[in-house]
């Protein structure tokens, strides 16, 4: 029996109560957990402290009651009240037999469901502006976002995963020019310009295109003692003016060769996109101005000195945002206003955005904006992802996109490998700092929670590869603490699952693995499966089987391998 038949059981004990008039609502869900004590059974509730109330009585005479209209069943052994009122489910031999028969009949599909009743959600997630390679903070996200998608699609949602690519804008012209840099080899470069090696490699590649002065009438740079921001927007507009539609070029050439870059690395990574969106075709379809149009007529936009401002302060904001400047420029927040709306005109059931945790204060005027153009802010889900350190002797190593000095994500998944970097991201919960220990990562001991999972699938296919399994099992033999500790940890993988994916926690589902790979080495230590008695031995390989199906299940939905050899 699992849990929501257990469930199922316990509902009609109090449909029971509430006919008698002992009770006169009963909640919708029943809120049963798996108890972590043995000693106190298999499952626990609380029901009786939640309704006492209303019974009028007390919690622990209510649980007798409900003991007492409890419909019989062969598969629940006894039921025990502890506490204040907790009630206490102990299952039967037989039922927890039936767990490892499911395992082994459903294989790869057992713990999925239909939880999300087929409805449709857009994950969108990493969208790094492609102004260079992805480093080791996108790769939180990455990992994080491909496998929130993996758990919901687990438990019956339709999901889309879909990439923003910001491909208009100051910081496309930077990294335009920043190319043309390069490629006119200058000495001179620009305080706020990107510096990366991969600059370089780029500008290699542009052939037959005119060199000029590109610093003749421009402002200063800081370290010259002018403004760098006006001495790198007079860059831009001199290359611009300069090379006419060559400008075009080099732009198309310095994102298309980062963006590309940027989809292969991330499907090295098991990071698949059903979309990607492109900022520019906002601007090329019109719809960003429609947007500003529209927020205009409703009454949400104000004028003052020359730009366009969202009135995003009467939704809850802390101050009104620029959508339009002085200089008839569309803000990032205009576009992202516009990406949001078309979001919503695709009809999907839910929309959730990872974003970076320096993010968080964008997100109440991305909710003001959905509100004031009249649709459902609660629709969208924005989850938070938080920095990453890495750690290597200990020591913090230290980072720096714009200067070039960061470790990418490929260089990190070709020093730890895919596995390791796709464990590591989501041990941790996603808004929370984390610290990637490198070394530990590239240990092979049990301190490493990939490796120690792993080698655990890897023992049962070594048993299994040395067992001759003609023999017909007897589950009611699993009777030793060590085979009751595996039974009770594998009844819990279906629950584990749903809630890793309802509340967007695939650490759950990772810890969940770690503690199951654990029980299991302590079985194989202190244990042997190739033995005399053939019908013990055939029912300690169907348990190991089941394990080894868990553990295929569960690695897989956290993008991880499940080697037969280490």
């Amino acid at each position: 029996m699992n849990k929501e038949q257990l469930q199922v059981l316990l509902m009609e004990s109090l449909v029971s109560l509430k006919a008698k008039g002992v009770l006169e609502n009963i909640p919708e869900n029943i809120r049963l957990d798996h108890s972590k004590d043995k000693t106190q059974g298999d499952f626990a509730s609380n029901i009786a402290m939640m309704l006492s109330k209303q019974a009028g009585c007390a919690p622990r005479e209510l649980a007798l009651m409900i003991i007492a209209n409890f419909p019989d069943s062969a598969e629940v052994k006894k039921i025990e009240i502890a506490g204040p009122g907790f009630i206490n489910f102990f299952m039967s031999q037989g039922s927890n037999a039936l767990v490892l028969e499911n395992i082994i009949k459903q294989g790869k599909n057992y713990g999925l469901s239909d939880v999300g009743a087929g409805q449709r959600v857009l994950l969108e997630f990493v969208s790094a502006n492609p102004t260079g390679p992805l480093h080791v903070g996108h790769g939180r996200g990455a990992a994080y976002g491909a496998t929130v998608a993996n758990l919901l699609r687990g438990v019956g949602f339709e999901v889309d995963n879909e990439y923003y690519v910001n491909d208009a804008g100051r910081q496309m012209d930077i990294l335009a020019t920043s190319v043309y840099l390069r490629y006119v080899e200058t000495q001179q470069f620009p305080d706020n310009g990107y510096k990366g090696d991969y600059i370089f490699d780029i500008a290699k590649t542009i052939k037959g295109i005119e060199k000029f002065d590109i610093f003749n009438g421009a402002c200063k740079d800081e370290k010259d003692g002018g403004d760098k921001e006006k001495h790198i927007d007079d860059l831009i507009a001199n290359c611009k003016s300069q090379l006419g539609h060559d400008y075009k070029k080099i732009f198309d050439l310095a994102i298309d060769s980062i963006l590309g870059d940027i989809k292969i690395d991330l499907a090295e990574f098991g990071v698949q996109y059903q979309q990607w969106f492109s900022e520019q075709s906002l601007v090329n379809s019109g719809l960003s101005k429609k947007t500003v149009k529209k927020l205009q007529d409703s009454g949400h936009i104000v004028e003052k000195e020359g730009a366009l401002w969202f009135k995003t302060t009467d939704f809850g904001d802390d101050l009104d945002r620029v959508v339009v400047r002085d200089n008839g420029m569309h803000t990032y927040f205009a576009s992202d206003i516009a990406y949001h709306l078309e979001k919503f005109e695709r009809g999907y059931d839910k929309i959730i955005n990872i974003w970076g945790a320096d993010h968080h204060g964008y997100i109440a005027r991305v909710k003001a904006s959905i509100q004031a153009l009249g649709y459902n802010p609660d629709k969208l889900e924005i989850l938070l992802v938080q920095f990453v350190n890495l750690i290597r002797k200990g020591e913090k190593v230290s980072m720096s996109t714009r200067s070039g000095s960061f470790i990418t994500l490929e260089e990190l998944r070709d020093e730890v490998g895919n596995d390791v970097a796709r464990f590591f991201y989501i041990l941790r919960k996603a808004d929370q700092h984390m610290d990637f220990d490198l070394d530990l990562a590239k240990s092979k001991t049990n301190e490493n929670p990939v490796f120690y999972i792993q080698y655990a699938h890897a023992r049962i296919c070594s048993v299994l590869a040395k067992a001759d399994g003609n023999q017909v099992p007897d589950l009611a033999l699993l009777d030793n603490e060590y085979e009751q500790a595996l039974i009770k940890q594998l009844s819990c993988y279906a629950d584990t699952l749903k809630n890793a994916a309802l509340n967007y926690e695939p650490h759950v589902l990772a810890y969940y693995l770690r503690d199951l790979a654990g029980d299991f080495h302590s079985y194989y230590n202190n244990s042997e499966f190739l033995i005399d008695n053939k019908t013990l031995q055939a029912s300690r390989l169907q348990l190991v089987i089941a394990v080894q199906q868990i553990l295929q299940n569960g690695l897989g939905l956290l993008g991880v391998s499940a080697p037969e050899k280490m």
